[in-house]
């Protein structure tokens, strides 16, 4: 399935960050570079954005993704030498959460920049 332009975007943000540090640094570093990078494509975004998470309709506590872009798009980053299925499901996990078709799981711990594309089968 090819990219929309919203994706794309996002992921060339994740290279010139990774392009200019690499791997080896914490998540949270990357995060903070990764929002220079949205906000200087012109992108609006919101940081750790908090949802709740129900169960058979009761509030069973938040989660916060990493990223939530032009209310359209999850991003969940990792620093992670490899990406694991643990990972995968988390980010699924938050796209089924706040409902949105799509979301990006980004890795910067490994050698090159990792990145998933993921889908909401609600959406389907």
């Amino acid at each position: 399935m090819e990219k929309d332009q919203l994706t794309y975007t996002i992921i060339g943000c994740a290279i010139k960050v990774h392009n200019a540090l690499g791997n080896g640094f914490q998540e949270v570093i990357y995060q903070r570079c990764l929002a220079i990078e949205l906000r200087r494509a012109g992108l609006d975004f919101e940081r750790e954005k908090e949802q709740s998470i129900f169960y058979d309709g009761i509030n069973v506590g938040t989660r916060r993704a990493d990223f939530v872009v032009e209310n359209k798009v999850i991003v969940e980053l990792k620093a992670m030498i490899n990406l694991e299925d643990v990972h995968l499901a988390q980010a699924k996990n938050y796209v089924v959460a706040y409902n949105f078709a799509k979301g990006l799981l980004i890795n910067f711990g490994a050698t090159s920049l990792q990145y998933k594309l993921i889908f909401n089968q609600h959406f389907r």
